[in-house]
């Protein structure tokens, strides 16, 4: 498959003493409007929806300005009936999709691969489990629809050396090995989850606690060095409950080893005070997120921390970072639990240091930056998830676009990251 479409924006000239002293955007380009129709044969009726989405995930291919990319559940929504809020799948039939784009001309659509299972057939982004999971309805929130314990809502992607793909989502929340045909091999799930029916191998090898997630705040960063992969859940757990998660400070980042498929590390992240970080957000820590990993080099990292208003991309250092991995702080029954403290005692936090605050770097970049890239220590690719375009669907089930693009930018750091 190969859809072009020339759109780059123009990028203005910098004054001359500027990009030695701060970030600046050298490129930035469009994803192409295709109709999802045209890209999945199953999709019944794409309800005027094109392709988006992809920005949920952002990692360089084998050429240089090629990227692989991957969709998330597909387009979705929220409505209220009768004065209950109900999660809508405005395409049920919908496949998260890996995709590669290269970005040399504008961006041009190389290949597209559906996930599928162990049969063959497409796995969807439908919610898995009662309980567990929003129940999920039609477009217009009127329908249920039946649960999908194969169906995932991916976020984040890396590729091996070997050609496979890693995945992280955010139902279980799960992390996902695939084919480079996009054949699901395997999903790693949180110990105790209880997740069967699926068409595909399901091992439960992540702690337990992670299935204390938020609804829709599961992993959705990741990152790979050599036989490590690295794993950001979003947001605070819900541990002990609902509303410490809301006034958390606390996120947790894994370390999981490929070769002998388990977990090997897990980490305290400490946000930033949402009220210097985003006065728009009015005080709502909640609205702090990670939605990104890029690996810089040893134990660094690049952090995505992000609300819908503000992006920053900050550099953290694991090397002397306390391992809470089967500790206190994975044990539910733990009071205070890690989510509850602020400063936690005996527990050592990665160093943190600000890279780019991408509000600043390239202002009319829209929110929900949730793709980064580092393709040398100088420079950085961002690309945001655009929700398919999803604003309102109209009386006749026809989606009224929000008019936010898919884009993918490029930015020259002024000092390289070591």
């Amino acid at each position: 498959m190969a859809i072009a479409a020339a759109t780059t924006i123009a990028v203005p000239h910098a004054a001359s003493a500027e990009p030695a002293q701060r970030p600046v955007v050298v490129k930035d380009v469009r994803i192409p409007p295709v109709p999802l129709g045209d890209l999945q044969g199953s999709i019944v009726d794409d309800r005027g929806v094109e392709l988006g989405g992809v920005g949920s995930g952002l990692f360089p291919a084998e050429r240089r300005g090629d990227y692989w990319m991957v969709t998330d559940r597909g387009p979705n929504g929220q409505v209220t009936v009768d004065g209950e809020k109900r999660r809508t799948f405005a395409i049920p039939e919908f496949d998260p999709a890996i995709v590669q784009v290269a970005t040399r001309f504008g961006v041009e659509i190389k290949k597209y691969v559906p996930l599928v299972g162990s049969s063959g057939r497409p796995i969807t982004g439908l919610s898995n489990q009662a309980g567990h999971d929003e129940k999920p309805y039609t477009w217009n929130g009127r329908t249920a629809l039946p649960y999908n314990p194969s169906g995932v809502d991916t976020e984040e992607i890396v590729r091996t050396s070997r050609g496979d793909f890693w995945l992280v989502d955010e139902y279980g929340p799960s992390l996902l090995r695939v084919s480079e045909r996009g054949r699901v091999l395997a999903r790693h799930v949180p110990k105790g989850l209880k997740l069967t029916g699926a068409d595909y191998p399901v091992k439960e090898t992540l702690p337990a606690i992670l299935a204390s997630r938020q609804q829709n705040r599961g992993f959705e960063g990741l990152a790979i060095d050599g036989d490590t992969l690295y794993l950001a859940v979003q947001s605070p757990l819900a541990n002990p409950d609902t509303k410490t998660a809301k006034s958390s400070r606390i996120a947790r980042i894994l370390t999981f080893s490929i070769r002998a498929e388990k977990v090997t590390g897990e980490y305290a992240y400490r946000f930033e005070d949402v009220t210097a970080f985003d006065p728009k957000a009015n005080g709502d820590q909640s609205e702090m997120k990670i939605s990104g990993l890029a690996h810089v080099s040893g134990r660094r990292l690049l952090v995505d921390e992000r609300t819908d208003n503000v992006a920053r991309i900050y550099q953290i250092d694991l090397a002397k970072a306390t391992n809470l991995l089967a500790g206190p702080f994975d044990d539910p029954a733990a009071t205070p639990s890690l989510e509850a403290l602020t400063n936690p005692p005996a527990v050592k936090l990665p160093a943190k240091s600000l890279v780019a605050d991408l509000s600043e770097v390239a202002p009319t970049l829209p929110g929900k930056v949730e793709g980064i890239a580092l393709l040398d220590p100088r420079t950085l690719v961002v690309a945001n998830d655009n929700d398919f375009g999803v604003g309102a669907f109209g009386a006749d089930g026809r989606l009224v676009s929000s008019g936010v693009s898919s884009r993918i930018v490029t930015i020259r750091l002024p000092r390289p990251l070591h």
